[in-house]
């Protein structure tokens, strides 16, 4: 063979254009990853019942983030297990991904009835869909609706001055819009 012969054709493989895109809609590769993060997710769970999903979001280019929350609270090592159950068993040379497992934080606010049972006996401040807010400390949790505890001063019913009054208020899951762990110093 000869030399002239073999450069060119060495440089002709170097030159020859990379192909570009997918051979099939990007929808379909991007479902297929977050239907299997669903599945690892689920079985990461399952080997720890105490912890439970608030959000878990895939967003377009391929960044997922996982939050969750524990009926104990949620460790490092929680967060590191489930992001190992999920990130090893993807294969990163079919899927290129990020992946963010964290804990919910107290600005998230409540979503999950566990996270109610959870923090119950600290002050909550709620926001229900007839735009009221109620702030109050969490007594009491059901299947349907949450208690809340609250002291106000109001006006003596005779005379002058004002009285310490205790108020509850039963709300359903349903009426809230809004809730979140009031922070107190």
């Amino acid at each position: 063979m000869n030399l002239r012969y073999y450069l060119y054709i060495c440089i002709v493989e170097i030159k020859k254009p990379k192909q570009r895109g997918r051979k099939v809609p990007s929808f379909y590769l991007d479902m297929s990853l977050k239907e299997k993060v669903h599945a690892l997710l689920e079985e990461a769970l399952l080997a720890n019942p105490s912890l439970f999903l608030i959000k878990n979001t895939m967003h377009s280019d391929n960044s997922i983030e996982i939050i969750i929350d524990g009926d104990q609270g949620v460790k490092v090592e929680d967060c590191i297990a489930v992001s190992r159950a999920i990130e090893h068993n993807l294969d990163r040379e079919e899927e290129d991904f990020s992946l963010q497992v964290m804990s919910a934080g107290v600005s998230e606010g409540l979503t999950h009835k566990r996270q109610y049972v959870k923090n119950i006996g600290r002050k909550l401040k709620v926001k229900t869909l007839d735009a009221k807010v109620v702030e109050g400390e969490l007594t009491a949790t059901t299947d349907d609706t949450i208690t809340l505890v609250w002291k106000t001063r109001e006006p003596k019913p005779v005379g002058k001055g004002k009285v310490t009054v205790t108020k509850e208020a039963y709300l359903s899951y349903d009426q809230i819009k809004e809730a979140k762990v009031m922070i107190t110093f």
